[in-house]
């Protein structure tokens, strides 16, 4: 069987969904790879480097592949091109738009998407969300960093002594924790929030302070391991507890998210406006409504001399090591997938039936 990766066109986007690297066990299992001209480029693998490995190089690497890996949902142009019956593993975001699953599942296209991949022990290899979570919250302290015009660490100088920057962050799944440890790495003064009680280890084995609004939250995780939905009467006072954390902070960074919902709103405008200027804020829930109610998805706001940042796609922005990380999960999963150089699509297993979103014609969720 062929497997196909496609340079991907979504603008923006600079990560690749395989690497040299993974090549040789494809091969080994008994699969053949081809790569598209430059699809590696941008992420640093350039098309020698596939070669190298065994891969072939293409003008396209759609139209004969009998599996396709692809880091961005394809567009209509792209599932026109697919083979009949072709596999696809990738991001699909089959929460947003049900036309793409469509037009898959009119193509005959069995379709996975990694993001549904189960939350359970066995999966953790192949789970992408949290690889790129790992990315996104190391890459939203630099920018926080960046753009705070403050030291992070506590410096005794000739000068004086300079006072570490305090960083809220909001929302301690696998993005918060790594936005912990390099904000703690950076030698700032952490404080961190989450519904789920049962992180409040975690954020301190990382030397971070965890922040107890003294809400009720011990209905706050749902048995995926994901924070659940709450009641607005919840977030008003969550909101109402947290301008307090946010307004002395120097830095926030949010991260809340609940799959295939809207955002929760934790951050009111006149939280913001309590900030001192310079502070800066960077919503990581920006492409799912924000966290902040000023948060513009892909734009820098600037409210009396604080900033809300709204990035879009943060791991496009360090894609070497994204590449890396995404093309090792997706191929841990097409190797379950594909076992005695036979694919094996069992509906009896949940880490074949959750991802898959359209097999056989039909869209499966």
């Amino acid at each position: 069987m062929l497997v196909g990766v496609p340079r991907e066109i979504t603008p923006g986007e600079t990560r690749v969904a395989l690497v040299p690297d993974l090549v040789t066990p494809l091969r080994k299992a008994g699969l053949e790879v081809v790569i598209e001209n430059n699809a590696g480029a941008a992420a640093g693998f350039p098309d020698a480097a596939f070669a190298h490995t065994g891969a072939s190089i293409a003008a396209d690497a759609l139209a004969d592949a009998d599996i396709v890996l692809k880091v961005n949902p394809p567009t209509v142009d792209e599932v026109a091109r697919f083979k009949s019956g072709a596999v696809l593993v990738g991001f699909l975001n089959p929460a947003g738009d049900r036309s793409r699953l469509e037009s898959l599942a009119a193509r005959n296209v069995s379709a996975f998407a990694m993001e549904r991949m189960p939350r359970i022990t066995r999966a953790q290899s192949m789970d992408a969300l949290s690889a790129m979570s790992t990315v996104a919250g190391y890459k939203a302290v630099l920018l926080a960093a960046n753009y705070l015009p403050k030291f992070f660490p506590l410096l005794m100088t000739a000068a004086g002594t300079i006072q570490p920057a305090r960083v809220l962050i909001i929302g301690a799944g696998v993005a918060g924790l790594q936005a912990i440890a390099t904000a703690r790495r950076l030698g700032a003064v952490v404080e961190a929030y989450d519904t789920r009680p049962a992180v409040r280890e975690q954020v301190e084995s990382l030397g971070g302070k965890f922040v107890d609004l003294g809400l009720d939250t011990s209905d706050a995780e749902a048995k995926t391991g994901y924070a659940k939905a709450q009641s607005e009467e919840f977030y008003n006072r969550q909101r109402k507890a947290l301008g307090e954390f946010v307004s002395r902070a120097d830095a926030v960074i949010t991260t809340a998210l609940v799959p295939g919902q809207r955002a929760p709103l934790l951050i009111t405008e006149e939280a913001v406006r309590a900030m001192r200027p310079g502070s800066v804020i960077v919503d990581l829930a920006a492409e799912q409504g924000g966290n902040c109610a000023l948060t513009k998805p892909g734009e820098d706001t600037v409210v009396q001399g604080i900033t809300v940042l709204g990035p879009r796609n943060l791991p496009a922005s360090l894609p070497y090591h994204a590449s890396q990380m995404y093309a090792r999960t997706v191929t841990n999963y097409l190797l379950h997938l594909f076992k005695n150089k036979a694919l094996n699509i069992d509906l009896n297993d949940d880490l074949t039936k959750n991802p898959l979103v359209t097999h056989q014609g039909k869209v499966m969720i």
